[in-house]
């Protein structure tokens, strides 16, 4: 690969799963990691997905090689950037802030940043930068390569110009963006998801349910519908009067805290970190694990058959 058309920061979950998508809109991709062992295994997790679209008669055998052949593994800081770069490292201020401070070092003046936060305020990281203009965030979505989901988060000194290039860009490789019209922490989606995830903790904590109970319940009660409809459709349908009236009873008992759940802290610092250590709120053997993730990946196809009425974009990019 003579050149990149873009650059990923990162061969992480997030990092592999953001150079899969633009790999497969058809962009030349390069995935930056200081670690070998972090581009190998990002390398080898890659043809492991696009196995899954070979095994369910979605993409052939040759489409999968070519877009393996548009991912070049980057072990040293590249000096010559692409036109857009894509940071994917971790939820770190000061390590975010150092790898732009280098890029700006090498780009100058033009090109386009986006970084792959999932809640640090796009000001406070684009702060240390001399052309924040051209900084913006893309929030993808674990898995990233699967859901189609980009929140695109300008900050405050974004040009507008720059938001309008990501968001083509993104469409163009088979996203499907939303702006955020402006930039507060943790955006909409992870708002949502951990104020959820906030009276689940609450709920295990004083004993109400078991983790593997209230995920039952979650799976298939309101959270069968959710892929079919959002929280205000689901108001409307259900009659917003009755909405009002279960507000009005029960907001007063919902958990406020703000600060995170002991028994979320208490996991972390034992080192049960969830399927990475092989211990969390469950168990993780590997073989279950894979089997888990394969069965995911699977369901969240089918799903977006029933959503979208068309598969997942498994084929060529316009890149222009």
């Amino acid at each position: 690969m003579a050149s990149m058309d873009v650059l990923v920061l990162g061969a992480g979950t997030m990092g592999r799963g953001i150079a899969h998508c633009f790999a497969r809109g058809g962009f030349l991709t390069g995935l930056y990691d200081p670690e070998p062992g972090a581009l190998k295994n990002a390398i080898q997790t890659i043809e492991e997905d696009l196995q899954l679209f070979v095994d369910l008669g979605r993409m052939t055998r040759d489409r999968t090689q070519t877009i393996l052949g548009r991912i070049k593994a980057i072990g040293d800081f590249p000096n010559e950037l692409p036109d857009i770069t894509v940071e994917a490292a971790p939820e770190d201020l000061v390590v975010k802030q150092a790898l732009f401070r280098s890029l700006e070092k090498r780009r100058g003046p033009d090109g386009v940043f986006c970084t792959n936060t999932s809640a640090i305020s796009i000001d406070q990281l684009s702060g240390c930068l001399e052309y924040p203009e051209r900084f913006v965030g893309t929030h993808f979505w674990n898995p990233a390569h699967l859901v189609p989901l980009v929140e695109v988060i300008p900050g405050s000194a974004t040009a507008e110009e720059t938001v309008a290039r990501v968001l083509a860009v993104l469409r163009q490789i088979g996203q499907r963006p939303v702006r955020i019209n402006r930039d507060i922490p943790g955006f909409v989606g992870n708002r949502l998801q951990h104020a959820l995830q906030r009276e689940a903790l609450a709920l295990v904590e004083d004993g109400v349910v078991s983790p593997g109970d209230l995920d039952e319940i979650v799976r298939f009660s309101f959270g069968l519908r959710m892929p079919l409809m959002g929280p205000f459709e689901r108001a409307d349908l259900g009659g917003l009067d009755v909405t009002l009236r279960v507000h009005e009873y029960l907001i007063p008992y919902l958990d406020c805290r703000t600060k995170p759940a002991a028994a979320l802290r208490d996991l972390v610092d034992k080192g049960r970190c969830g399927l990475k250590t092989g211990r969390g709120f469950f168990s993780w053997e590997p073989d279950l694990a894979k089997k888990r993730t394969r069965d995911r990946d699977t369901a969240l196809l089918r799903i977006l058959d029933v959503m979208t009425g068309n598969e997942l974009n498994s084929g060529e990019g316009s890149k222009g």
